[in-house]
């Protein structure tokens, strides 16, 4: 089996990797601040994430995931403020949806998925440990700041130079007084609109709240251990966020804290980063209102690697969309007891294997999907070509099947997998008898016009001497 090798952003560098213990992996995923509904360019990075773990559990490692939901934050205490609720009563809602959207999508649960707000003991306990150190201070007005000057190697990760630092976008966020500029905030004394909110706790420094980034070290290194094996996120969480974490949790443990660091690129919109500020925003939800399946939103992030930027287009999409028709008119094929009745060739059970080769070598080389759906499709190719000739060689079909089903094992770009929801399937059923009715009266016009209507909504329906069956394309 080839070695596991992964892009190190710590090192720029692709590097051989495995777990310290050689048996599971520890890895820690940065997930949404669960203010408004994750948008698209959120899920890039967080399929790329479950492309990890599922290329993980392939290699023959098994996966313990935390993935954290951060329910306070300033943006979450601004939108609480605005409609005068709790930093529950905001976050509960979005919560639901990021699970629903992600079950939808085909992304494997983590192992945990901690809430900030369940950790604000081990919060505060790093807190004190980090000042007992010496290595962070109370301002004057009782919030608590880390001291980069104390940290030497501050900076490594990002490659910046702490001189190159300054104030500003998300490295502070608040007015609250500080030794250096440069300094980030592990524990922000209360403000009225926090306690409003629910988001003030009890602490040796007065009411107050954690920092953003204290709040995933302190989860991380609680579930994981002092030190993980790998940290995932998108590649705008480098610099402050992830330069904080490691700062604060090395300096209160004199240990690595993370021994890889792996990073996704930004989703595009024309050229654009995908942000809320700017407008452009794609959502899971809309997606699937305009019955883009899983497959295809799968299909289409995997066809680009996880470190370059992607562009969403209704061109990629409708390309991702017939894609995905072929993977699984082939599977339909491969499935089907007439398909193992006639066999196959000694020649499809070879491009059955050689297709898993080549997909796990390009996975295990720095998770390289377009490489593995490439190994997919010419497999495909050549399958078709050898079912064609009807060899009778059962153990070749049922050789081709292994193969299909442990490449999906990490795409999942199947289609049809979905269960489609109540209304769909009673309007389905609806058209149905009405088509069957026209049939029968010879209204033949009105029967293909209800066909075409089920086109339409992405259901395709084949009559056979048994009936009538559907599904969902």
């Amino acid at each position: 089996m080839p070695d596991f090798r992964l892009y190190n952003t710590l090192t720029r560098h692709i590097e051989p990797f495995a777990p310290a213990d050689g048996t599971t992996v520890r890895m820690y995923t940065c997930g949404p601040t669960v203010y408004n509904p994750a948008h698209l360019g959120n899920f890039r990075t967080f399929l790329f994430e479950d492309l990890m773990r599922r290329t993980l559990a392939l290699r023959g490692w098994r996966v313990h995931q935390v993935m954290n939901l951060t329910d306070v934050d300033d943006k979450i205490i601004k939108r609480a403020h605005e409609q005068g609720k709790s930093i529950v009563e905001v976050t509960g809602p979005v919560i639901a949806a990021f699970h629903a959207d992600r079950v939808f999508l085909r992304i494997q649960a983590a192992e945990a998925y901690p809430r900030a707000t369940d950790f604000i003991p081990q919060m505060i306990a790093l807190v004190q440990r980090l000042i007992d150190r010496g290595v962070a201070y109370q301002a004057e007005d009782g919030s608590v700041y880390f001291a980069i000057s104390k940290f030497p190697s501050y900076g490594r990760l990002s490659r910046l130079d702490t001189r190159e630092i300054k104030s500003g976008a998300r490295v502070i966020q608040d007015d609250y007084s500080k030794e250096n500029a440069q300094d980030f905030a592990l524990w922000k004394a209360a403000k009225q609109e926090d306690e409003a909110a629910g988001a003030a706790w009890d602490s040796p420094w007065g009411r107050g709240r954690p920092g953003w980034h204290l709040e995933c070290s302190a989860m991380a290194m609680d579930l994981l251990g002092e030190t993980l094996d790998l940290h995932c996120g998108a590649v705008d969480l480098i610099f402050p966020h992830h330069e904080d974490e490691i700062a604060q949790s090395e300096a209160a443990t004199g240990k690595t804290f993370s021994h890889v660091w792996c990073h996704g690129a930004f989703l595009l919109t024309e050229g654009a980063k995908m942000a809320k500020r700017v407008g452009n925003v794609s959502t899971v939800q809309g997606l699937r209102e305009e019955r883009i399946s899983s497959a295809a939103i799968r299909h289409f992030v995997f066809n680009t690697h996880y470190r370059k930027e992607l562009n969403l287009s209704d061109e990629a999409l409708e390309a991702s969309r017939q894609a995905v028709r072929r993977i699984g008119d082939f599977a339909d094929r491969l499935g089907s007891e007439t398909t193992l009745t006639l066999g196959g060739t000694p020649e499809l059970a070879r491009a059955a294997d050689v297709a898993v080769e080549l997909a796990e070598a390009a996975l295990f080389d720095d998770l390289n999907a377009p490489e593995a759906l490439a190994a997919l499709f010419d497999f495909i190719r050549a399958a078709n070509a050898e079912l064609d000739r009807r060899g009778g060689d059962r153990s070749a079909v049922e050789r081709a099947r292994a193969a299909l089903t442990r490449i999906d094992s990490v795409l999942d770009i199947v289609p049809g997998r979905e269960a489609p929801d109540d209304g769909l399937v009673a309007w389905v059923e609806e058209r149905l008898a009405a088509r069957k009715a026209a049939r029968q009266a010879r209204n033949f016009a009105d029967a293909d016009r209800i066909r075409a209507e089920l086109v339409g909504r992405g259901v395709v329906i084949e009559d056979s001497s048994a009936g009538t069956t559907w599904k969902v394309v």
